[in-house]
């Protein structure tokens, strides 16, 4: 029996976490980076607990540690998390 691959289900961004860009141009894939930045900086509980299900671990933290954009305070927030 084959196993059952688990779709990773693409959230409906908030128009106030991205501002700046038209949400319906935003992938998930091609802008994995920016979209945890921003989730990191300025993302409810909801939003980040769907990118840290979305996006690998590592992923995650690679860009939490060499973002330019992320403010001190959350980073420093969200490394005792991640």
């Amino acid at each position: 029996m084959k196993a059952r691959m688990r779709t990773k289900k693409v959230m409906k961004f908030r128009p106030e976490l991205f501002w700046d860009v038209d949400v319906k141009t935003i992938d998930p894939k091609k802008h994995a980076r920016y979209i945890i930045e921003r989730i990191l900086d300025f993302g409810d509980l909801g939003e980040v607990r769907w990118a840290a299900h979305y996006y690998p671990h590592e992923l995650i933290t690679k860009t939490m540690r060499e973002s330019r954009v992320i403010d001190d305070k959350s980073r420093m927030l969200w490394s005792l998390v991640f």
